[in-house]
């Protein structure tokens, strides 16, 4: 579980210095920082969650991109760093910790308080996309498709997905879902969809 830095000075405060008692215990391995202000204990690595850890890193934010597709088993790669969509900022960031890379993309704010839901992990939650939701979120940070031949080498090709499993996703999510992006990768997506199940 993280702690802050006020949290860590109250535990501290029977030690004369408790900012030098904190600085110690960084420099001998007892405490991990993951970042200004945020802390963790390194005798509990099994305890903290990397989900709920990168909402508390920088938000509002909530798990989405490759990360979660790998995490509903859309994409078959293991995605290493944890990538997030962050609201009200208008660039992208990363932050390379101790405990692992986090990513964090900027999204339209119409698209952003839809299609996510609550998680848990070591008893800690986090907010993640939906399996819709991330298919749109990354579709969105995706550049140069023009075409349905495009959309369909990009999805089964590129990202590997199975047709089964796209076919599978919540249809009236995505007809739902895809307008608030305003961009003709998410016309294409739809057109393929309808065609798909017309042929079905």
């Amino acid at each position: 579980m993280h702690k802050d830095h006020l949290t860590l000075m109250h535990e501290l405060q029977d030690y004369a210095s408790p900012k030098a008692r904190l600085t110690r215990m960084i420099k001998s391995g007892d405490v991990i920082q993951v970042r200004r202000g945020i802390f963790l204990d390194a005798h509990e690595k099994t305890s903290y969650s990397l989900k709920s850890l990168a909402a508390v890193i920088y938000g509002p934010s909530y798990i989405s991109f490759e990360y979660a597709l790998a995490h509903y088993g859309l994409i078959p790669e293991r995605v290493q760093a944890v990538t997030s969509a962050a609201y009200h900022k208008n660039k992208n960031r990363r932050f390379s910790t101790s405990v692992g890379d986090f990513y964090y993309y900027y999204l339209p704010t119409a698209v952003f308080p839809y299609g996510v839901m609550l998680g848990s992990e070591n008893d800690q939650s986090y907010l993640i996309a939906t399996p819709e939701k991330a298919l749109c979120d990354t579709l969105y940070k995706t550049r140069g498709i023009g075409s349905l031949k495009a959309i369909q080498a990009l999805l089964f090709e590129d990202w590997r997905m199975e047709r089964e499993a796209v076919l599978s996703l919540d249809r009236e999510g995505l007809i739902f879902l895809a307008p608030l992006y305003k961009k003709k990768i998410f016309r294409l997506l739809l057109k393929w969809l309808e065609g798909e199940v017309n042929h079905a």
